[in-house]
């Protein structure tokens, strides 16, 4: 998504830089660990305002991503003493993490979402966190859904037919069963880890339909995984691994469902990768999920955490080949409609006119 953002704000003619790498993530919740991070942030914030005043002044800063687990500790310090609008794209608020471990990245997170000028949450559930936070958000808030590059999508699906060709003969799959794609990696988290394990869990109640599953990714999970899925025959599930992203939309095509419980997750990049290439999807119903998937109208979503509700999803999909067929062509309208990289420039062109007119008002009214 943080790639996408770059590829948009060039279309849009801005010149892009990526001037400080401090990775500020937290996964652990560890207090000291943040507290050094804010140490070494400030220091960089400093020497940062300081060449970048000198070297190459920027019109504005752009954050992607701030939360809790990784505040922006440099942009807010930076977009002061540069006097230049301060964006923030996918910002949360979680009130609970006020208190305990990520309290320090918390206040941070707090911090910087309260000195934007720009705030542009990507789901209802981010939105509502920003009209959570009240009066500590001052900057203009706008909705920005999540956003893909469509293209390679759109004509892979057009050439569906060769793709699938290609991927039986390459992964062993039999055409004329159902296939269901899986793309997630395999971290050993409880988000991914857990979800392979209701989808293996799912999938055991549907063994009398004619289904092949393809997993695509990669990860310190894989062990666990495959363990789980190791129940069915062979030839039932296919793992291709961790494949290059040029690889992954005839993959896409060549497949007729797209199936993940996405515990979780925040909303799954990959339900509009699927949509785009025509697959419907059957999801689990949870955070951002419904924010992407068109229940009913381009997949299913599934009761979140609930193996069986899953697994009668993917049945009804599984006997209804129409049905899926309208679901996939409803997908490609919807996210070149909604999640197209065009559409995305075009909000986010005029949310930036907003955000350079709110910093016009706060040096007007000495607004700190």
């Amino acid at each position: 998504m943080s790639r996408g953002f770059i590829r948009i704000l060039e279309r849009l003619g801005h010149e892009v830089r990526v001037v400080c790498r401090l990775r500020s993530y937290d996964r652990t919740g560890d207090q000291l660990h943040q507290l050094r991070l804010a140490h070494t942030a400030a220091g960089l914030a400093n020497r940062l305002s300081l060449r970048l005043a000198r070297d190459w002044l920027p019109d504005l800063w752009f954050t992607y991503h701030c939360y809790h687990k990784a505040p922006d500790l440099i942009g807010p310090t930076v977009s002061e003493r540069l006097s230049v609008p301060y964006v923030v794209a996918e910002p949360s608020f979680a009130r609970r993490r006020r208190e305990g471990s990520w309290a320090v990245g918390h206040a941070g997170s707090i911090r910087a979402l309260s000195r934007a000028d720009l705030l542009l949450p990507m789901t209802k559930v981010d939105l509502r966190g920003m009209h959570a936070a009240g009066s500590r958000i001052k900057g203009v808030v706008r909705r920005l859904p999540p956003f893909i590059d469509t293209v390679p999508f759109r004509q892979a699906n057009a050439r569906r037919f060769a793709h699938r060709s290609e991927v039986a003969q390459a992964f062993g799959l039999d055409p004329g069963a159902v296939w269901l794609l899986t793309v997630a990696m395999m971290r050993d988290d409880d988000a991914k880890r857990s979800s392979y394990l209701q989808l293996a869990d799912a999938l055991s109640r549907l063994t009398a339909w004619p289904w092949q599953l393809l997993v695509v990714g990669d990860g310190p999970a894989a062990p666990k995984i495959r363990a789980a899925f190791a129940q069915f025959e062979p030839e039932r599930v296919r793992f291709a691994g961790a494949l290059p992203e040029d690889r992954l939309p005839p993959v896409y095509a060549a497949s007729d469902m797209f199936v993940w419980p996405a515990l979780n997750e925040a909303y799954g990049v990959v339900f509009l990768e699927a949509q785009a290439a025509g697959l419907p999807v059957v999801a689990g119903r949870g955070t951002g999920v419904a924010d992407v998937v068109l229940h009913r109208r381009t997949g299913l979503l599934a009761t979140g955490g609930d193996a069986v509700s899953f697994a009668n999803s993917m049945m009804i999909l599984l006997d209804e080949p129409e049905r899926r067929a309208g679901m996939g062509q409803a997908g490609i309208r919807h996210v070149e409609r909604v999640h197209s990289e065009a559409a995305a420039a075009h909000a986010l062109d005029a949310a930036l006119d907003l955000a350079v007119a709110r910093r016009v008002r706060r040096e007007e009214t000495g607004e700190r």
